[in-house]
């Protein structure tokens, strides 16, 4: 893939499948696949298909779109966790957050890259 120079990778590429995916879920509120550059060797991502900026923007008429993205999260962090012993749940914030789109890592193993 090429170097994404906008702000909302999710929005922009990724819901709209502007360039291929291996998705491992997907329904009407959430995407979530392999990340396309992953910084862990199991790493995948999940994303409300709504925009949400980001976790501390979450507002009240967000509610079905995060329980549902929290729902996928759980599923993909059991997975994770039995296939490969430990899994960890991030989420980035202000300037740690490249796409400004709420999204979830889950991850395991060493840190491939920084």
């Amino acid at each position: 893939m090429g170097t994404y120079d906008g702000d909302d990778f999710y929005c922009d590429v990724a819901i709209p499948r502007a360039v291929p995916l291996e998705v491992v879920h997907e329904d009407d509120l959430v995407l979530a696949y392999h990340h396309t550059r992953p910084f862990w060797p199991v790493h995948l991502v999940a994303v409300p298909k709504q925009h949400i900026a980001s976790f501390t923007t979450i507002a009240a008429s967000d509610e079905a779109h995060v329980r549902a993205l929290l729902a996928v999260v759980q599923q993909l962090a059991r997975r994770v966790e039995e296939e490969h012993g430990a899994a960890a749940v991030l989420t980035n914030l202000g300037a740690y957050q490249d796409s400004k789109h709420l999204h979830v890592h889950v991850h395991s193993g060493a840190q491939l890259r920084a």
